[in-house]
């Protein structure tokens, strides 16, 4: 770090009581004690103790000695101390701070400050350590002792460890679709409230599942220190679909995996992926090993790749990257791409990601803001544009992203490398950089991914920070689990998105005669094309065809709660697996958008809702996932809750006593609305907020929906101008969304 390097070991010295280790989310109270070194520190000198950008450590707070996450410092010697917290005191990826100055007074060699963090000496309950797993948690303590304002690291830096609670809930993984007597495995862990893998699962697990699979014991077990477990070689004889659970001892079901079909045969073969997140080294936590370790290991993803921001990759850790990807990358087991988030201002282009087919390839920084090392600084890409002619003739795939830049693909786009954009991660969901490129006439895919901040990558829950989603996968459909596969499938934009949920997903096209299809973007000029009758998601194809027949199969891992069938920027039907009389008690609320595209795009829904003449039997919230966050029933009709959204959805379902009785009345500061019950139907009631689809929905749903998959086929009318690009947005009840890529025809 570009800090001072003067005499770090005359600087003095900090340690943190207790030591140990400490339950990710629990209460705790910590006192670091720096004693002073050979300079003291003088009439207005400083400590600044510090933290990661990703940590959700609770926020110091000095004015409630009752109140979560009270912090006192106090001077041995009795100087006046003067302290403040700022989330970006420092540089990144140590940016939140703790600032400690001595305003009156100097200290001198051997003097002490203690920082309480949860002083829980007149009745806070402490600090809330954060909601992430960790084993080496720092409190980094930076020295100005010579009132410079120019800080010191300590040579050793006081450290706890963050480890995971008790398991609340359960997750079994299978692939998506496999062929007959073709093997694959079954993934099992549990999971903390805070989504940690719990490493104190302990027993035998019943499994049960819906067909013979050979391999599958009865049982299986896990030992307390694991945090996941996987059952290899397993096999369907038949073609079908495959509901697998897991049961405890004495039956009760701990969860069904998701949605399995076994096939004959199959061209293409589903992967899910996470293609981009961040570990220690740049602004993540934990190391780039430990992160690859636990896609493979925890979240059981097929591919994966490590995109740290550029500037902060030194030479060293580019090369460090490539040794990991290469290490780890097992053709037909899992695989790594080597690559890196370039991470450019936003009037200069924004984030894009870059994936290249193999090691050892030249990494073009959008700048060397937190690399000292200049002597590769002739090799930057400042701008996009830059950026996609320096990798002119480079065998790799590149995808635009929203973090906390956003990607500005009108600005620039280059066909040859930039074949897809990233809708969700968990910075939020994006649909509308799909309709940039809409709008400019490309024909990109569609990728979710996690750009995972806390080590859990491809199972990537936001915790409690800023982060206000759950992270997303990718499903790549391919001929087989290899680099080359993979990529073929990306750069035809073969691969549906989802928020974090598998499931399967199907959508083609059918001509009545021969269409053209394109191997490539015929927007690059001549080249290789095909006849056919069908297409799949993601194929360019020219028809002289006024219709077409498109079609999607759906198989969800949760109920489904609707289908968007979309041509561009209409949507063309709305579907829903019941009609209006399977309509029961519960009404679904739902708040969403952002306030606009940047960084502070969070849209703060704190409010709650009145029923007059009538009553809440139950709630059940939806993608409310920092436990801080809740909803709670404050009488039999009343409301409250604190809720945000940063481009995603969330909100709650609720069942009515009556069906049809009273008004339903919702304040929050941004709508202020009431309804008759009775007006709630299956169509949703819309209350704009401005911003980016910033709003609030309320409709009803059916008392229990059992619907879990979908069947459809339409006639579509083909534009005369132009593409059409053909694709869906599948809406499960647990809140996840699932986009296929879209089908691109032109007349």
């Amino acid at each position: 770090m570009p800090h001072s390097t003067y005499l770090p070991h005359r600087m003095g010295r900090a340690e943190v009581s207790p030591a140990g280790a400490f339950e990710a989310g629990s209460f705790q109270e910590f006192a670091l004690t720096y004693t002073a070194g050979y300079f003291g520190i003088d009439d207005t000198g400083s400590i600044k103790i510090v933290h990661r950008f990703a940590s959700d450590m609770g926020r110091p707070q000095f004015a409630d000695p009752q109140g979560w996450n009270y912090t006192t410092a106090e001077a041995s010697n009795g100087a006046v101390l003067q302290v403040e917290y700022d989330q970006k005191r420092n540089i990144r990826p140590w940016d939140k701070t703790l600032f400690v100055r001595v305003m009156r007074g100097f200290l001198r060699e051997g003097d002490r400050i203690v920082v309480r963090f949860g002083d829980r000496r007149q009745g806070s309950p402490g600090i809330r350590v954060q909601t992430f797993c960790e084993p080496t948690f720092e409190f980094r303590v930076l020295v100005d002792a010579i009132a410079t304002y120019n800080y010191v690291e300590l040579p050793e830096q006081p450290a706890i460890a963050i480890v995971a609670g008790p398991p609340v809930a359960y997750k079994a993984v299978l692939p998506t679709v496999r062929r007959a007597r073709e093997p694959f495995r079954l993934g099992f862990k549990g999971e903390d409230k805070w989504g940690n893998p719990s490493d104190q699962v302990e027993g035998r697990f019943r499994l049960r599942a819906s067909v013979p699979v050979e391999g599958l014991p009865e049982t299986l077990t896990m030992r307390r220190g694991e945090r996941a477990t996987t059952v290899e070689n397993l096999r369907v004889a038949k073609p079908g679909e495959v509901l697998l659970e897991v049961l405890e001892e004495t039956g009760r079901v701990l969860c069904t995996a998701n949605p399995l079909r076994i096939v004959e045969a199959a061209p293409l073969l589903p992967f899910w992926a996470d293609l981009h997140g961040q570990s220690e080294e740049t602004i993540g936590t934990n190391s780039a090993r430990e992160l690859i370790e636990f896609g493979r290991d925890c979240a059981f993803l097929d591919a994966m790749s490590h995109q740290g921001n550029d500037f902060q990759i030194t030479t060293a850790f580019w090369h460090e990257l490539n040794r990991l990807t290469a290490e780890y990358n097992r053709d037909g087991r899992f695989i790594v791409f080597p690559g890196y988030e370039w991470s450019g201002n936003t009037g200069l282009g924004g984030d894009r990601n870059v994936m290249f087919m193999t090691e050892g390839r030249q990494i073009h920084r959008s700048s060397h803001a937190l690399v000292d090392d200049l002597s590769d600084v002739e090799t930057d890409a400042t701008s996009a544009a830059d950026l996609f002619e320096a990798l002119k003739g480079e065998d790799c795939v590149v995808f635009a992203h929203i973090g906390g830049r956003y990607a500005d693909i009108r600005m620039a786009h280059d066909v040859r490398l930039e074949r897809a954009v990233e809708v969700h991660s968990d910075w939020g969901t994006f649909e509308w950089l799909l309709e940039d490129a809409f709008e400019q006439g490309y024909r990109v895919g569609i990728l979710a991914n996690s750009d995972g901040h806390k080590g859990r990558h491809g199972a990537s829950h936001p915790g409690a920070s800023l982060f206000g989603a759950y992270g997303g996968v990718s499903c790549l459909l391919a001929t087989e689990l290899t680099r080359k596969g993979l990529f073929d499938a990306l750069r035809r934009r073969h691969h549906y998105a989802t928020t974090g949920c598998r499931m399967l997903l199907d959508t083609g096209v059918e001509f009545a005669t021969d269409a053209e299809r394109f191997d490539e973007d015929p927007n690059l000029g001549p080249g290789r094309t095909e006849r056919v009758r069908r297409a799949m998601m993601g194929d360019i194809l020219r028809s002289a065809e006024r219709e077409v027949t498109f079609r999607v199969d759906a198989v969800a891992s949760a109920p489904i709660e609707r289908i968007e069938l979309r041509n561009r920027l209409r949507r063309l039907e709305t579907w829903r697996p019941y009609d209006a009389a399977a309509l029961g008690r519960r009404i679904r609320v739902i708040w969403e958008g952002s306030e606009y595209r940047g960084r502070g795009r969070q849209t703060v829904w704190d409010g709650g809702a009145r029923l007059a003449g009538n009553a809440f039997e139950r709630i059940r919230p939806i993608n409310m996932w920092n436990l801080d966050k809740r909803i709670e029933q404050a009488g039999p009709g009343e409301l409250k809750w604190s809720a945000l959204s940063t481009g995603n959805f969330g909100g709650f379902d609720a069942w009515l006593a009556n069906p049809r009785a009273g008004t339903l009345a919702i304040d929050t500061a941004l709508v202020k609305t009431a309804v008759a019950v009775a007006d709630i139907g299956r169509e949703d009631l819309v209350f704009d907020a401005g911003g980016i689809a910033r709003r609030i929905r309320i409709f009803r749903l059916p008392d229990e929906n059992p619907h879990r998959s979908a069947s459809i086929e339409r006639r579509v009318a083909l534009g005369d101008a132009g593409d059409d690009a053909l694709y869906v947005c599948v809406t499960q009840e647990d809140g996840h969304l699932i986009w296929s890529s879209p089908i691109y025809v032109f007349r």
